[in-house]
């Protein structure tokens, strides 16, 4: 509505910069949303300045163009908010990436995402320097509490599941002791959760089992203890905080 503060025919000049330092995620959405139609003047256009994944600095122009005064004010929120969001969990995944920097650890993102969102998350994760776990139900099995509690055994849950599954699909296991470690690799997990353990216990589950099964921790893994968790040996660190609670980057729109 109020592009009608904007005489119809105004073509302006805009650019887009970064408000704060950060990994840039989501610039081709942006593009997409800020690029000339088939009827605009000649000489419009839409560039893009820096490539997803590049860190940038505050102040730096990411795009710009020359547009329709009232197209360009109409798209700008919806670009922004793309490149704000995708660019905090870049941003977010490149710190626990530098946090981890020397041991074996990589970095994985969760199921914890937005609705509709998950694989432009995940995407921004990638650009972070991270990595990606399971997308969804259908590519991965994770045995947590739950199923191990109605199943009986760890056991007998890793063998019922296995008699239903593809030969493809591996087997994750979701662990909270060291017993329930023991029986997860005997009973032939490809992956083994280490779910909410101290770091003394996850380095005695890698050391005893190192070899016969991934190892990944979670569960209340933050900035300040990622770097011990990562000392532990274990193979995966998967973060939530990645995708579903991430600080927006700051970026805006400047015409002229």
């Amino acid at each position: 509505m109020t592009g009608g503060a904007v005489p119809d025919d105004l073509l302006v000049r805009w650019h887009i910069e970064a408000q704060s330092d950060g990994v840039l995620s989501g610039l081709a959405i942006a593009e997409y949303l800020l690029a000339p139609y088939g009827n605009d003047p000649e000489n419009a256009f839409v560039e893009v300045h820096r490539s997803d994944g590049d860190f940038v600095s505050r102040g730096e122009r990411v795009l710009s163009g020359f547009l329709p005064g009232r197209r360009a004010l109409m798209a700008e929120r919806t670009a922004l908010n793309f490149l704000m969001h995708m660019g905090g969990i870049a941003s977010l995944t490149d710190q626990y990436v530098r946090r981890v920097e020397g041991t074996n650890a990589k970095i994985v993102d969760t199921r914890k995402t937005l609705p509709l969102l998950r694989a432009l998350q995940k995407y921004a994760v990638r650009c972070g320097g991270g990595h990606n776990h399971r997308m969804g139900l259908y590519d991965g099995a994770m045995l947590k509490d739950n199923h191990i509690a109605a199943a009986g055994s760890v056991t007998r849950a890793v063998e019922t599941l296995r008699g239903y599954l593809s030969h493809m699909t591996k087997i994750e296991v979701e662990c909270e002791t060291l017993e329930q470690v023991d029986e997860a690799v005997k009973a032939g997990a490809d992956i083994v959760l280490l779910d909410n353990m101290d770091p003394f216990m996850m380095r005695e589950a890698v050391k005893k089992h190192k070899g016969k099964c991934l190892f990944e921790a979670s569960g209340g893994i933050n900035l300040d203890t990622v770097r011990g968790v990562a000392q532990t040996g274990v193979d995966l660190i998967s973060i939530g905080a990645l995708t579903h609670s991430v600080p927006a980057m700051s970026f805006h729109m400047e015409l002229g």
